[in-house]
């Protein structure tokens, strides 16, 4: 059997971006989404989120965007002058590594975030990372005692499965360095999924086998999402996805996913796409019925 989460990333940016979910969930594939607890649309997200109830919703933990859900002055060492989280992965991720920022207060923001989407009424399905920050190990051990402390089952492993990586880079030739570069970055974090499987199976918390998306960011139309589709394995897999409308919310906003965020929009409501999941026989899940798939 094959099964497939369809997750949309970013829930709760903006109003576009949650406007654009939703109709990818009533009028596409997408079956689930990660909401931004920081995101300057939370109130919105949640809204539309208890009015379709067959969308799983999980959190989307963040630590390098914007400003925090805590008090600053409780988390100082994670953010910049200006009381904003520190810009960027990678830069946020090296301070982890060599100790510049405190663990606890890592625990602290995690649990803050994570209790503002639970105390808004939401049913928590998953957790994942905002530029997958949750999958350094310091992080990750983190964000595993706190979703067994509330129960939480699932927890996205970003380990990148089969990528048609020459024929995307040629449909995109202008950004085929970028497509590069994102082909790389993914092979570095398929290298920590191995000790991640190991921990989050120890801890009894469910992942989908696996995982796409992360080369085809920006660049995710329709001929990308069947190539997927056409190559999903036995199992359940996770197509992570940014839909979005560009609007002056979000073109204020730093992320270099903006017009591309249409795109997949309609990628992902394109009828070719829906007829090939009828065709392959694929089951649309969510991680809240990953077990009863199972």
């Amino acid at each position: 059997m094959k099964r497939l989460i369809v997750n949309a990333d970013d829930f709760g940016l903006t109003a576009g971006v949650n406007r654009a979910i939703i109709e990818g969930h009533v009028q596409g594939i997408i079956t689930s989404t990660s909401l931004l607890a920081n995101g300057t649309a939370f109130d919105s997200a949640v809204a539309m989120a208890s009015d379709h109830s067959k969308l799983g919703v999980g959190v989307h933990l963040n630590l390098t965007e914007g400003r925090p859900v805590s008090v600053p002055a409780d988390v100082p060492s994670l953010l910049n002058a200006h009381g904003l989280f520190v810009s960027g992965p990678l830069r946020q991720a090296k301070r982890v590594l060599i100790g510049r920022v405190n663990l606890r207060e890592v625990e602290r923001e995690l649990r803050s975030q994570i209790e503002k989407v639970r105390a808004a009424g939401v049913q928590i399905t998953h957790l994942d990372g905002h530029q997958h920050l949750h999958m350094l190990p310091p992080v990750l051990d983190l964000v595993i005692k706190l979703a067994r402390e509330v129960a939480i089952g699932g927890v996205r492993c970003a380990a990148e499965h089969r990528v048609e990586l020459l024929q995307l880079m040629d449909r995109n030739r202008s950004s085929s360095l970028t497509v590069l570069k994102q082909f790389l970055t993914g092979r570095a974090l398929s290298m920590l999924s191995s000790s991640m499987k190991q921990k989050l199976c120890h801890a009894g918390l469910r992942f989908p086998d696996h995982f796409y998306g992360f080369t085809q960011t920006g660049f995710l139309d329709a001929t990308a999402v069947m190539k997927i589709l056409q190559h999903l394995r036995n199992g359940i897999s996770e197509l992570m996805c940014h839909p979005g409308y560009l609007d002056a919310d979000l073109a204020g906003k730093p992320t270099r996913l903006l017009g591309q965020r249409e795109g997949e929009l309609r990628a992902l409501t394109e009828p070719a796409v829906k007829g090939l999941i009828t065709e392959q026989a694929i089951e649309l899940i969510h991680y809240g019925t990953m077990s009863e798939a199972s």
